[in-house]
């Protein structure tokens, strides 16, 4: 839960220059996304794991359940261990790499949307085979810091029915991403749009 002071000591923050803005965030995101193992054995995977998307700003939805939930404060309070996360949207949420061990565990995730995520990297993307067995449908778009590596990692989830990449501008081949993964993932709809025109030349 983002605390309520928050707010309060960033503008005392924000007037230090010896405080600069970016440091705070990254330090400030470190925290939310560091694994609790104490508090996944205390409540299961699947809570633990909602939390700590919901703490970064993402959102889950649970199976059987029609709309996403957002809201760290109105998480289930009885019951915990019977809601298993089947979706998960990332978009725009500070989840980070050295969050992503949370996902151990999780055997109901079918689909993750990483959309505008500033702190996703090629470590976050190795560590989506976490999500292997279950895991069907992946977005990966407009995140800065993925690079070719990360996307060619994706042909481990071997399980995956449709994969949607976009906007990833530190991708330097993408020619030779969407074979690699083609080849890798035969039964997977791939679409990575910004490879169109490269693969007509």
């Amino acid at each position: 839960m983002t605390p309520v002071w928050l707010p309060k000591c960033w503008r005392h923050l924000s007037r230090r220059s010896t405080v600069p803005q970016r440091a705070f965030w990254q330090w400030l995101n470190g925290i939310f996304n560091k694994v609790d193992e104490a508090r996944i054995k205390e409540v299961g995977p699947d809570r633990a794991a909602a939390e700590w998307l919901l703490r970064c700003g993402a959102a889950v939805k649970w199976q059987g359940a029609h709309n996403f939930h957002s809201d760290y404060n109105s998480l289930p309070a009885s019951n915990i261990r019977l809601y298993m996360i089947e979706e998960i949207d990332a978009t725009e949420s500070s989840i980070m790499y050295i969050g992503f061990p949370y996902l151990k565990g999780l055997e109901h995730v079918k689909t993750v949307k990483l959309h505008k995520c500033s702190y996703i990297t090629d470590e976050a993307l190795y560590m989506l085979v976490y999500l292997k067995k279950s895991l069907r449908t992946l977005y990966v778009s407009s995140c800065g810091n993925v690079t070719d590596n990360g996307v060619k990692s994706l042909a481990e989830l071997t399980n995956l029915e449709y994969l949607k990449l976009f906007d990833l501008f530190e991708v330097r081949n993408k020619k030779g991403c969407i074979e690699h993964l083609r080849t890798s993932l035969p039964k997977c709809q791939i679409e990575f749009p910004d490879t169109q025109e490269e693969m007509q030349k």
